[in-house]
């Protein structure tokens, strides 16, 4: 208990530095978030060294084979982030913040699908060929809609949002609820935080069974996939502008989830595949597609996606922000 309660103190203060530092809000350039890419990288690997030191190589590699695959296909959503900031026409220096509200509810979800799915297979056995077959089944998937992305327009939670909940046509900075003429109103900013959240909730249902694949271990799980979100927000600014290069990455995603999958149906009954070569498929997949991206797409620079011509939402006034009344009334 002593291990899980340091982590868990790690990763809020962690967690309450980020959020002091970007407590202005201002545009994240690619130096900053290179830089907190970096920190969040190192602390990860660190991690898993003392994984290895304390618990053995068996261990530390199944650790480092969970945090890339965790790694390697956050890059999806971080993608998804963008066409999404994209389409709302969300202001970079509000974006962090709708992030970092996003990457807690990431780490609550997640802790709810880790615990569920340890239970499911401790109780039963059967549902590890669930597993394997939907991580087969959505490999498939990705290679088929390689093509295809999100359309923020035609998204059925946006639908119900507006529908049930009263909300602005502009964005009053980086709040999330506004009170105008003695209404609670949500903003904009909360539409597009409740959309990357499920978004997230979407992404987990496939990298969850994928790491459960790797190791059983649910500290191990856990913290592969803490280590992995919490540099979500700094990778979002470091390859937002990056999109169009990756090109094969979805591919390369694809088959990491199809081998995975062949490996968890051949550990139930048949051969358990090491851990080392695991790791080394992932790694090898993960490299070539990266590479062979950058390589057909040499010498195209950043270039951020564009947003509509008439965008959903606007940046309210100071007219309009002067006239707001404080969100919680005193008595």
């Amino acid at each position: 208990m002593s291990v899980w309660a340091a982590v868990l103190v790690f990763i809020v203060v962690m967690l309450a530095i980020d959020l002091f530092s970007h407590r202005h809000a201002h545009v994240i350039g690619v130096r900053e978030a290179a830089v907190w890419s970096g920190i969040w990288v190192a602390f990860g690997v660190a991690f898993g060294v003392i994984v290895w030191m304390a618990w053995g190589a068996e261990f530390g590699q199944q650790y480092f084979a969970g945090y890339l695959i965790e790694k390697s296909l956050a890059v999806d959503n971080v993608f998804v982030w963008a066409i999404i900031f994209s389409y709302f026409a969300v202001p970079r220096e509000f974006q962090h913040r709708v992030l970092f509200l996003g990457v807690l509810g990431a780490l609550v979800f997640r802790v709810i699908f880790i615990a569920a799915g340890s239970v499911l297979i401790q109780n039963f056995s059967w549902i590890l060929y669930v597993f394997a077959a939907f991580l087969l089944y959505t490999g498939y998937r990705m290679i088929r809609q390689r093509n295809e992305h999100l359309d923020p327009e035609k998204s059925a939670v946006l639908r119900v949002f507006n529908r049930f909940v009263p909300m602005t046509k502009a964005y009053h900075g980086q709040k999330l609820l506004v009170r105008r003429g003695g209404v609670l109103l949500a903003t904009p900013l909360l539409a597009v935080l409740v959309l990357v959240e499920v978004t997230d909730i979407v992404f987990a249902v496939d990298s969850i069974p994928a790491i459960f694949a790797v190791t059983d271990e649910v500290f191990l799980v856990f913290t592969a996939n803490a280590f992995a979100i919490l540099g979500l927000r700094a990778m979002y600014f470091l390859l937002a502008d990056l999109i169009h290069r990756f090109i094969y990455l979805k591919i390369g995603l694809a088959l990491v989830l199809i081998w995975v999958g062949i490996k968890m149906l051949l550990k139930i009954d048949i051969f358990y595949i090491p851990t080392t070569l695991s790791l080394a498929v992932v790694a090898t997949i993960i490299t070539i597609s990266i590479v062979a991206s950058l390589r057909a797409t040499r010498g195209q620079g950043r270039k951020a996606l564009p947003s509509p011509t008439d965008p959903p939402f606007r940046v309210a006034t100071e007219e309009e922000n002067a006239i707001l009344e404080p969100v919680w009334r005193g008595r």
